[in-house]
């Protein structure tokens, strides 16, 4: 087995494993058993778990974060994209494994004794708020910043409410809300009813 197919097999068994029952839960030996890669060549790819739960989480960024684009892309009204988000966000909160933001997960188990982990849930946040704040200045907003920084506080809430609750409509709550902070930072033309293409087929990996 080359390393390649080696590291694959082993981050989508972590991805599958650490997402759905926690980072302290899971050991490497399961991590082997579900890859079915030799404990050896684990830490061959791997030389301990913090740096595979670290690659799980970068790879993880990676991935959800381009399908959150290419949906909003989707969207041809620049004044709707920052919208599509929530609608994007929608449809992963009523999946039958969503488990919340692995990033935040991630960090609660092991962001004050790892930095290595700590760094990539603050990066990928970094991230995500950047994206929004070139969703924002592309629809015109005044102070895109600020609109940049609240409306990366309604997606972490979406997502931890709904994580707590089971509530996949957190999402639309937080939507109508966003709505109205884009009206009051000057974006004409928002749909707030949201579109078709919101309901339909998304292409996601979930955070």
């Amino acid at each position: 087995m080359e390393d390649i197919e080696a590291e694959g097999r082993l981050l989508d068994a972590a991805e599958t494993l650490f997402y759905g029952h926690g980072v302290q839960a899971v050991g490497m030996d399961r991590i082997r058993a579900a890859s079915g890669v030799s404990l050896k060549r684990l830490y061959q790819c791997f030389a301990s778990k913090e740096e595979l739960v670290e690659a799980y989480l970068r790879r993880r960024d990676r991935r959800w974060r381009g399908a959150l684009a290419a949906h909003v892309a989707a969207e041809p009204s620049l004044a709707d994209r920052p919208l599509a988000v929530f609608d994007w966000l929608e449809g992963w909160f009523g999946e039958p494994d969503f488990r919340g933001c692995a990033f935040i997960n991630a960090f609660g188990e092991m962001g004050a004794g790892s930095a290595a982990v700590a760094d990539a849930a603050r990066e990928h946040k970094a991230e995500v708020r950047d994206y929004l704040l070139g969703l924002v200045r592309a629809a015109g907003a005044a102070d895109p910043e600020t609109l940049a920084d609240q409306l990366a506080l309604f997606v972490d809430g979406a997502i931890t409410t709904a994580a707590v609750t089971g509530v996949s409509d957190a999402a639309g709550r937080a939507r109508s809300a966003a709505s109205v902070l884009l009206a009051a930072a000057g974006v004409t033309g928002v749909n707030t009813e949201g579109g078709e293409q919101s309901r339909g087929k998304r292409n996601r990996t979930r955070e």
